[in-house]
């Protein structure tokens, strides 16, 4: 008789969950470094916000 061993539905709903807060994590990182960082994250120098500048306009948000 062989046993057959299949993963549990809690080690799939956290994996799931984790992937979900990872992806939300780095989707509001990229909100602040596209619509809200001014020079802050890169401290020597405005290159974060001149990188992001064309995504500000894009997404209608003022940078100046």
């Amino acid at each position: 008789m062989a046993i057959a061993h299949s993963p549990s539905r809690a080690t799939d709903s956290l994996s799931t969950l984790l992937v979900a807060a990872g992806v939300v994590l780095l989707a509001l990182l990229t909100l602040y470094l596209v619509g809200f960082d001014q020079g802050v994250i890169s401290r020597s120098g405005m290159y974060l916000h001149e990188l992001m500048h064309d995504g500000r306009h894009l997404l209608g948000v003022p940078c100046h």
